[in-house]
């Protein structure tokens, strides 16, 4: 201050100087909370993922509880235990979030609710969400750090590191880990140490301080969302370890089934069909054999006497039938292996099909029915039961050109008297070349373009307006392809002073004279563009469409 007495105004500006320099010192960019937003967000997205796995994993725990409850029994109550915890510690940091807001805010339970709450659909279950971006005191931090931290340790961030401890502590003992480690999150405590974090300056903090001391309230929500990954990740892989923790053993042999594994079911007529049969979770050393019969759809024990007979290697049986007929086909069989408590032939039915066409080939356009000169012509190539690479095309006309995965026929000029381009096709199937067919395309030569002046072919327009349009654009109207058109010249004509004024101009754009006539031209004044000579892309010249103005 100066070596003056200050007047109490002086005393008041130099006072709220003092405050307007905290405020800003305090102040949290616009760019660093936005930063908040994103990740929180993505936070959110994360959960949600993380929670349709675990719901995935617990059906497929379920699933072997019911089938063997004997056996899987016990995993499966740990397994409902940490599901009941993890509930318990999310709902919890939940409430957390709803009282930082309600604290910051100052309003009521339903304000809070009404105003800054969602209703949302999250993996089929229907809940209200914090909508953290419509809440104004994001950027703040006096109440909720009081509202965490408080004296003597009675904050809620002391209570929320001791839940996280005893849920760490659980997950730890039911995965046969030392205390000590890293595998799993959720520590508040590292090495033992209570102070074992820092400030920006160097100061020792604990947990809560480090995390929740003077933390803005998007931080502190980001915060906790990242605590709620943390629980669901470990009880993930708490999860996954004591879905593995049961044998095998335990339920392979509860839901035996024969299964189908043909390499196709849609064929080529002279084709083989081929699929293996085999047995879910079966031992590969035991001996089985197969019955089938063809041309049924399910297997009964009267069908015994006419079945063939295959013998399986290592589990498994592989079938092979001759496809001299088109259509659908059937069959049916049955699989006997030997059962490793009873010792006895236990049979297990199954049936399948499959489908034989005679060859062919789809040649589609993508974007018209014929082909157009000139351009590039966009065309999908396939035949049912094969890859593109499989497929070899030819074209009578032109040239077919493939970039990356896709066909295109380019014909810069139409053969005298030939109108029709005819694709055709074959394939090497199984060390046989086949036919695959053909298909036929009319050859057109691309469609004139419309003249257009600022959009305009005829009418009135303002002098202005036409004078910024200052040149005649060919315009491709409803045409699918990117093509363009180059004027080469252009009439220019008007009557002036009752007399016509005519005018040959090169290019498409107005030249100096066309503009001087505009420029003083009156009111109801027309003016003509005629004779307009455009070049198109396959090299042809054509006479576009007159365009008739009068100035408004």
């Amino acid at each position: 201050m100066a070596g003056y007495k200050e007047t109490p105004r002086q005393k008041m500006i130099a006072m709220m100087y003092l405050v307007l320099t905290a405020l800003l010192a305090l102040n949290v960019s616009k760019e660093i909370l936005d930063a908040f937003l994103v990740v929180n967000k993505s936070m959110e997205s994360t959960n949600e993922s993380l929670t349709a796995k675990i719901q995935e994993k617990y059906a497929q725990f379920e699933n072997q509880y019911t089938m063997n409850p004997k056996k899987v029994g016990p995993y499966w109550e740990r397994a409902r235990n940490i599901k009941e915890e993890a509930t318990s510690l999310i709902k919890y940091l939940d409430y957390i979030k709803y009282e930082l807001v309600r604290v910051s805010e100052r309003k009521d339970s339903t304000e809070i609710m009404n105003l800054y709450y969602v209703d949302t659909v999250i993996n089929g279950v229907r809940k209200k969400v914090l909508d953290l971006r419509a809440v104004p005191s994001k950027d703040k931090f006096d109440a909720t750090t009081f509202y965490m931290m408080r004296e003597n340790q009675s904050g809620e961030a002391y209570t929320l590191s001791k839940k996280m401890q005893v849920y760490r502590d659980t997950v730890l003992d039911i995965m046969k880990l030392p205390a000590n480690s890293t595998k799993v999150g959720l520590i508040t405590n590292p090495e033992g140490k209570p102070f074992a974090y820092q400030d920006a300056g160097g100061t020792p903090q604990s947990w809560e301080q480090h995390n929740f001391y003077h933390t803005i309230l998007a931080a502190d929500i980001t915060i906790l969302n990242k605590i709620i990954a943390e629980v669901r990740s470990a009880e993930f892989n708490t999860l996954n370890h004591l879905y593995a923790s049961v044998s095998e053993k335990d339920f392979k042999f509860d839901n035996v089934e024969a299964k189908i594994i043909p390499k196709s079911t849609y064929i080529f007529k002279g084709q083989k069909y081929e699929a293996d049969v085999l047995v879910a979770a079966y031992d590969s050393k035991t001996q089985l054999n197969s019955k089938y019969v063809q041309g049924i759809d399910k297997w009964k024990e009267s069908d015994l006497g006419r079945a063939k007979t295959v013998e399986g290697e290592e589990g498994k049986i592989k079938l092979e039938f001759a496809t001299n007929a088109e259509g659908l086909q059937k069959y049916a069989g049955v699989i006997q292996m030997r059962d490793p408590v009873t010792d006895e032939f236990v049979s297990y039915p199954y049936e399948g099909s499959y489908y034989v066409a005679p060859p062919s080939l789809t040649v589609a356009p993508l974007k018209m029915n014929v082909f157009y000169i000139g351009v590039d012509n966009p065309v999908s190539i396939s035949a049912a039961g094969l890859s593109k690479d499989q497929i070899n095309p030819v074209i009578s006309i032109g040239k077919l050109t493939k970039k990356d995965g896709e066909w295109s026929v380019r014909i810069n000029k139409r053969p005298e008297g030939k109108s029709i381009a005819t694709i055709s096709a074959s394939a090497e199937i199984d060390g046989d070349r086949i036919s695959l067919g053909q298909s036929e395309f009319r050859v057109k030569r691309v469609p004139d373009p419309t003249a257009e002046i600022g959009g305009m072919t005829d009418g009135q327009i303002d002098k202005n307006v036409l004078l910024a349009a200052a040149a005649i654009i060919p315009n491709m109207k409803d045409f699918e392809f990117d093509l363009y058109f180059v004027v080469g010249s252009y009439t220019f004509g008007a009557i002036i002073n009752g007399d016509w004024v005519q005018k040959n101009v090169k290019g498409n754009v107005f030249n100096e004279e066309v503009n001087n006539i505009i420029r003083n031209g009156k009111r109801k004044q027309k003016f003509f563009f005629e004779n307009i000579q455009a070049t198109g892309p396959d090299g042809t010249t054509r006479r576009l469409n007159p365009i008739n103005l009068e100035l408004k």
